[in-house]
């Protein structure tokens, strides 16, 4: 009898010490897992207005349809924020026409004043009139790259704008358009 209690005893010591682990264990982790989490990146939203003109252009014809042609372009200009900041960018914009009509892909790098980038990658359409006067345009697509207080950038860009007809000596028309730039930063 006395052996049946004494191991009684010991089954009983062995589940406290395994309730105790237990305790101990889900206490340590309770205060670590707050240590071990990383806080989420909340986006933030940009909304622009821009306008630029092309500062380069070549455009080389395909003989395959009437009105086709390849182009590459450099376009300058500013970006204005719906936060008040000013930006100038340079956008490289290759696009492949037909009668005005393109499917175009654009580099854009955006400069602010005290000397931080964003890049972007787009792809989009260009819309033309059946005369073959480009109208207007529109495009979809990622940030790329970040340098300054954008260091680490990751997001997305979208945008729409209206093309002029090109005045006297222009090789295309200025863009007038406007978008949205979401992304996060990495937290520091």
């Amino acid at each position: 009898m006395l052996q049946r209690k004494a191991r009684k005893g010991d089954k009983t010591m062995a589940i406290r010490r395994c309730f105790i682990s237990l305790a101990v264990v889900f206490i340590f982790m309770i205060g670590i897992w707050p240590l071990g989490s990383v806080p989420k990146a909340t986006a933030e939203t940009l909304n622009f207005k821009i306008f630029n003109h092309v500062a380069k252009m070549e455009a080389v014809p395909i003989a395959d349809t009437e009105g086709h042609s390849v182009s590459l372009s450099v376009r300058e200009g500013v970006y204005t924020f719906d936060n008040g900041e000013l930006a100038w960018h340079k956008l490289v914009l290759y696009a492949d026409l037909i009668k005005g009509a393109a499917s175009l892909e654009t580099y854009t790098t955006i400069t602010f004043p005290d000397g931080s980038t964003i890049t972007t990658h787009t792809k989009g359409r260009t819309e033309a009139t059946p005369a073959g006067v480009q109208t207007a345009t529109n495009a979809t697509g990622e940030i790329i790259h970040g340098t300054g207080r954008f260091q680490g950038i990751k997001g997305t860009v979208t945008m729409t704008s209206k093309l002029l007809p090109p005045e006297k000596g222009e090789p295309a028309g200025k863009t007038l358009g406007e978008g949205t730039l979401v992304y996060t930063l990495p937290s520091k």
